[in-house]
């Protein structure tokens, strides 16, 4: 069964800065293109990063400039490193892993930015 654990969520000061992780088990990580979203309450889930199984990378226009994905395939890894935190960064965060025609969804973690 795959496994996708997303860990690195807190509450922080707007401002601040967070990485979450995303370990990956039981698929061939390389393979997968890899991708954080998010949901707030009352909202839809929406793409914060992707990065395909080639490196591209791309992001939703509300984090473009302070959030960065990355991926480590020797570590079956994916990162999202988030500056300049703000408010509306407030969601439950999650990590997806896709191809094939599938997608795998982690459980998520919790990112709260408060005045």
């Amino acid at each position: 069964q795959v496994q996708l654990v997303e860990s690195g969520g807190g509450l922080v000061q707007p401002g601040s800065s967070l990485t979450l992780s995303c370990a990956a088990s039981r698929i061939t990580f390389s393979n997968y293109h890899m991708g954080w979203f998010r949901q707030a309450p009352g909202n839809q889930r929406e793409l914060v990063a992707t990065i395909s199984n080639s490196g591209t990378q791309g992001y939703g226009d509300s984090v473009k400039g302070r959030f960065t994905i990355s991926r480590d395939n020797a570590k079956n890894a994916v990162y999202l490193q988030m500056n300049s935190l703000k408010p509306e960064d407030t969601a439950v965060y999650y990590c997806r892993a896709s191809n094939f025609g599938v997608a795998y969804w982690g459980q998520g973690t919790q990112v709260t930015v408060f005045s």
